[in-house]
C-alpha cells in the first residue's frame, strides 16, 4: 500500500471527526479566523520588510482594510467588546501603515520622474 492510500476505516473515522468539528463550529469562529487571516495578508502586502518587499501590493492592503472593517461591523454583535477593540486597533494600525506606504510610494514615483 502506498503512503497516499488511506484505509477505508481511517477515512470513515476522519470523516466522522470532521463532521463533529463542523457541528461545533460557529459562524463567528469562521469570521474571526478570516479576520485574522485577512489582517496577516494585509500586513504582508505592505511589503515593509526584506522578506515581504516583493509581495508589496497596496491594492491588496486597501482590500484587506475594507474587509476587516466590514467583518468587524458584523462581529461586534457577537464578540466581547475587548476583542473588538483589539480588531479595531488592528484596522487602525493597518490604515496608518497603508497611508505611510502609499505616501512613500508617491514620493518614490515623484523622485523617479524628476
Amino acid at each position: 500500500m502506498s503512503e497516499q492510500e488511506v484505509p477505508l476505516e481511517e477515512q470513515e473515522r476522519l470523516a466522522r471527526e470532521l463532521a463533529e468539528e463542523l457541528r461545533q463550529l460557529r459562524v463567528e469562529d469562521v469570521l474571526l479566523n478570516t479576520l485574522m487571516t485577512v489582517s496577516a495578508v494585509g500586513y504582508r502586502s505592505l511589503g515593509a520588510t526584506e522578506d515581504t518587499r516583493e509581495a508589496r501590493d497596496l491594492d491588496q492592503v486597501r482590500l484587506a482594510i475594507e474587509t476587516m472593517q466590514a467583518l468587524a461591523t458584523v462581529l461586534e454583535r457577537v464578540v466581547p467588546p475587548e476583542l473588538m477593540r483589539d480588531f479595531q486597533a488592528a484596522v487602525a494600525n493597518l490604515q496608518l501603515a497603508y497611508a505611510k506606504a502609499a505616501g512613500s510610494g508617491d514620493e518614490a514615483e515623484s523622485e523617479a520622474t524628476t
